[in-house]
């Protein structure tokens, strides 16, 4: 189905925009932010809670391309909410998502964030098997037990998404949801285009070479306002 948007579109309420977080002034700016964007978008096939997200990617960003590049497993939005308001960990690949990510939307859902890229059993990992500090960072996730059930953030290391899809098919490790969106010239696409061919577990991402961790923390600020 195609949802055509114009400025007649009414503004997103408090729930839709986080609104309870800001001030008058602040939401009054967000809701009008929403509400151009509506606007400039035009058409698309999203659904509306798929919307929501996808307009928190394009007000993070500024980029429309963001309407049309991102991609959702037909379970997404449903298996992070749930998995988000049952308290799921959010695991990260790098401090930057962690840092961003809403602390008065994670506390009354009981919800932590991890990142392990800095951690010196990490990076000593990966200097002795020749590997990148992300790939190890979601090995170290692994084997602590955080990746099953989790929400997987990753917006900046490409590695660490082709870890997080070679323990999904190699060592039945089961997220709640996967969201890749690493930037980047060199396997950025092509591991979101492998994410995207993962059946076993819920996903979204975003095609190409576009990303990055400010896009991961609207997701998942997105996903925490729909829970």
């Amino acid at each position: 189905m195609t949802i055509s948007t114009d400025p007649s579109t009414p503004a997103p309420g408090p729930a839709e925009t986080g609104g309870d977080l800001l001030t008058a002034a602040g939401a009054r700016i967000e809701e009008g932010s929403f509400a151009i964007i509506d606007a400039e978008a035009g058409s698309h096939d999203y659904d509306p809670a798929q919307w929501t997200l996808v307009r928190r990617l394009i007000h993070a960003s500024g980029d429309f391309d963001f309407n049309g590049l991102t991609r959702f497993h037909p379970d997404a939005i449903a298996a992070g909410c749930a998995a988000l308001k049952r308290g799921a960990p959010i695991v990260c690949d790098v401090e930057m998502i962690r840092a961003g990510v809403s602390k008065t939307r994670m506390s009354p859902l009981g919800v932590q964030a991890h990142q392990f890229i800095d951690d010196p059993e990490v990076i000593a990992r990966a200097r002795a098997e020749d590997t990148t500090r992300a790939t190890q960072a979601m090995r170290r996730a692994a084997r602590e037990g955080l990746l099953e059930g989790a929400v997987v953030g990753i917006g900046n290391a490409p590695t660490a998404l082709l870890e997080v899809i070679r323990l999904i098919a190699s060592e039945g490790v089961r997220p709640a949801l996967v969201i890749g969106m690493p930037v980047g010239f060199v396997a950025a696409a092509e591991s979101k285009d492998l994410l995207m061919r993962v059946e076993t577990v819920p996903w979204i991402a975003v095609r190409g070479r576009k990303g990055g961790s400010t896009l991961v923390v609207a997701a998942l600020n997105a996903l925490m306002i729909l829970s």
